[in-house]
């Protein structure tokens, strides 16, 4: 079976008005890139793992923080364009995104330059407006965001 990821959308109303959390990938590859780049919460796991539980632990090394929801709505899976499966859960709850804390990995840059640096897996973490938020996002996964607004019955 091929690459499959679990992540959590996370949704909160600020004001009468639904936001959602999406996080920007760290690294000199992602550091210019905006529109397209960013994402859930998300990563990968094995078969042996339960999706869900991928989803909240991914939430917790991606941000610092457990993922706040209790009641998970699962969404339709996606594929993205590398082929990856994303499975998601739908949730409602609030982080503040000034105290993310992102695990870190080791990064070959230059690329073939043999050095390596640490970065985190996610440089930040923001509430988008779900219009935003569709134009932020990886393309493939916009139908996260359209489904929850089915769902909220927000559209």
């Amino acid at each position: 079976m091929g690459k499959k990821s679990a992540g959590i959308l996370l949704y909160r109303y600020v004001h009468g008005k639904c936001e959602v959390l999406l996080v920007h990938p760290g690294g000199p590859l992602h550091a210019k890139k905006d529109i397209g780049a960013w994402s859930i919460p998300k990563g990968e796991f094995t078969d042996e793992e339960d999706p869900l539980a991928a989803a909240k632990r991914e939430f917790l090394e991606e941000l610092g923080q457990a993922p706040p929801g209790t009641n998970y709505t699962a969404l339709q899976p996606i594929r993205q364009k590398s082929g990856k499966l994303v499975y998601a859960w739908l949730a409602e709850g609030d982080i503040d995104t000034t105290r993310v804390v992102s695990n870190t990995f080791d990064f070959q840059w230059p690329p073939k330059s043999g050095r390596y640096i640490t970065i985190p897996e996610v440089d930040k973490a923001e509430w988008f407006g779900p219009e935003v938020a569709k134009e932020k996002i990886n393309p493939a996964q916009v139908a996260l965001i359209e489904e929850m607004e089915k769902i909220l019955s927000l559209t």
